[in-house]
């Protein structure tokens, strides 16, 4: 008997705990914790994004480059998506009927993959007389509201690989970070891709509850969980807003790029790639044509040939290998060497174009002898002191490298490549280790061969030739509101050559467009500016050859620095050199005095020269 009442007591006592644990969970479900109150009242609340208006972008004058409008998507939960009025909603939206059975229907589709109460873009885009009669009606449209957003406004059609786009977050971003949801943008190049964190802001959320007609009646719980959107930070940016278009007018019905440097900092005044675009054409859901024929164009508009496009340096270089010979040693300025039309060696030679002879270092670079600088780059190489070719070539690479050339240069320019720079093992896997020599890598010294460089590079190269010795990394964000400016944006890169021998290379440089005969350059002399440059010719296999061009101005406190390539211009001379002189006295005058030299550029056609022209 006693033990029966024992386990009764036992029994008893279980079923007192387990009432007693159930009774605390509910009183703390419905008093304490109100998690579970609110999980029940999304049944009748709606989740509001609210979008931060994206950063603005300005340029150096504080010109408006890019600024913000407001355009209304039409979102859908699929989750309470019920019998609608289809015919309304056609109407309203000018659309057929099937259209949206089918645009439903594929988001049906995927939010079986996704949660099914997250909102979908259903139409982006509509007019603010479609959002004003969607206000009115919402109750005929259960699951379907309105999402006011930000987009992009270019008050100016320019830079629109420098600026960049945004387009809708793919996939991935979604994904990946939790600011994005479908049918959020996100910056996709340029400026736009690089500062995207900055410029996009914080999203907010608002929350109100719904009445049985699907329509607002009120704020959630008073704005408790609500949040506020804000707003990303403007960026002023180094690029003159004139500069830049002047350069895509003067790159018009060319191929190529121009990159203009301030010395002083690094900051980035101009960057044309051509062909361009025009970046509106990607936040417009109603220029999709005009998407498409910008990404099936042969001639990549969406290649930024200013960070993407690898070319070889060609006579530009030769002033890096005469800096590099003054450092080791192996020349001097007063060194001459004499030129029959050409390097001979064997039954080979790197032909040269005609010009008086002997010549020192100084004329070698005004008249830019191929002769004088094969015999240089020999020099530098076969230098006994080093004790073997590769350990004269590796002692030349690593100047060269110190330029900033084979390496990316760590811009804030999505996309850079790194260019190409042989190593010692390049020419052992072609000659076979040990069996190279100077003569098999000659085409190095005069900026052909194994050489890749981007007009980014020979535009930082200028400038570092302009500062007689160290650059600052090239960038395009000036100022960020609200925050200080990266400092490896502020900080000097010291090249392994010495001050005092950049003297002699900057005469040549000037000499070469303010010099006598024999100047390579003298097209791009300026009234009233010294401008000191160096043309090239790259050899291109694929068909004429590209004219470039590197420049500064003035010689003494230079504002500006130029690289200049026009694909398949021929001579650096004959299109490079007048585009970037061109730019130079825009920019240090605000006004060009040349009207014959712009009507030259302005109407050289390289893709259609055949073309009739319309009167």
């Amino acid at each position: 008997m006693n033990e029966f009442a024992n386990r009764k007591t036992y029994i008893i006592g279980f079923i007192i705990l387990i009432c007693g644990v159930i009774l605390s969970r509910l009183f703390y479900m419905q008093v304490v914790d109100s998690t579970y109150k609110r999980a029940s009242d999304r049944n009748v609340l709606r989740y509001e994004i609210q979008y931060p208006a994206r950063g603005l972008i300005f340029d150096r004058n504080g010109e408006l480059l890019v600024g913000n409008q407001t355009v209304y998507d039409i979102m859908v939960i699929p989750r309470e998506v019920k019998d609608f009025d289809t015919l309304a909603l056609s109407n309203i939206l000018e659309i057929p009927k099937y259209q949206i059975r089918s645009t439903l229907e594929t988001i049906k589709g995927k939010a079986k993959k996704l949660a099914a109460y997250q909102p979908a873009l259903f139409r982006k885009q509509v007019s603010a007389e479609v959002y004003a009669m969607l206000q009115e009606k919402w109750f005929r449209f259960p699951g379907f509201y309105v999402q006011p957003r930000s987009i992009r406004s270019y008050p100016r059609k320019l830079a629109g690989n420098l600026i960049g786009y945004i387009g809708e977050a793919d996939t991935a971003n979604v994904s990946g970070d939790p600011f994005y949801v479908q049918g959020s943008y996100i910056g996709k190049i340029g400026i736009e891709r690089s500062y995207e964190n900055i410029l996009r802001g914080k999203r907010g959320v608002s929350i109100y509850m719904r009445d049985v007609y699907n329509r607002v009646k009120e704020s959630y719980a008073g704005g408790a969980y609500d949040t506020v959107a804000v707003a990303g930070s403007d960026i002023i940016c180094s690029i003159d807003a004139d500069l830049q278009e002047y350069g895509e007018k003067l790159m018009q019905n060319k191929v190529g790029s121009v990159v203009a440097l301030e010395p002083a900092t690094g900051e980035i005044l101009a960057m044309v790639s051509a062909p361009n675009f025009d970046p509106a054409i990607y936040i417009d859901a109603h220029r999709a044509a005009e998407r498409a024929e910008v990404g099936l164009d042969p001639l990549k508009p969406l290649f930024n040939r200013a960070v993407m496009a690898q070319y070889p340096p060609g006579s530009t270089f030769k002033t890096l290998n005469a800096l590099i010979a003054l450092q080791e040693g192996t020349a001097t300025p007063a060194t001459t060497y004499s030129c029959d039309g050409g390097y001979h060696y064997g039954k080979r030679k790197v032909g040269c174009h005609g010009h008086p002879s002997p010549i020192n270092m100084v004329q070698s670079v005004q008249m830019s002898c191929n002769t004088y600088y094969c015999h240089l780059f020999r020099g530098i190489l076969d230098n006994p002191t080093y004790g073997s070719t590769q350990n004269g070539f590796n002692v030349w690479r690593r100047h060269i490298e110190s330029f900033g050339i084979g390496r990316k240069l760590d811009t804030d320019i999505p996309n850079e490549l790194r260019g190409i720079l042989p190593t010692a093992a390049t020419y052992d896997r072609m000659h076979g280790v040990g069996r190279w020599k100077s003569l098999s890598i000659i085409s190095l010294s005069i900026g052909q061969g194994e050489l890749g460089v981007t007009p980014l590079h020979m535009a930082n190269y200028a400038a570092t030739i302009a500062n007689r010795g160290f650059y600052y990394t090239p960038h395009v964000a000036r100022q960020i509101k609200g925050q200080k400016l990266d400092k490896r944006f502020l900080t000097p890169h010291p090249t392994t050559i010495s001050f005092s021998h950049f003297n002699p290379i900057v005469q040549g440089m000037y000499l070469a467009v303010n010099g006598g005969p024999g100047g390579t350059a003298t097209i791009a002399k300026i009234p009233d500016i010294d401008l000191c440059g160096k043309t090239g010719t790259a050899q291109n296999p694929h068909g004429e050859d590209h004219s470039v061009f590197i420049c500064f101005a003035p010689r003494e406190n230079p504002k500006i620095a130029i690289a200049v390539y026009v694909e398949n211009g021929g001579f650096g001379a004959r299109w490079a050199a007048p585009i970037a002189s061109l730019m130079i006295e825009k920019y240090l005058k605000r006004t060009v005095a040349r009207p014959w030299m712009e009507n030259y550029v302005m109407s050289g056609d390289l893709l259609y020269p055949n073309a009739v022209k319309k009167q």
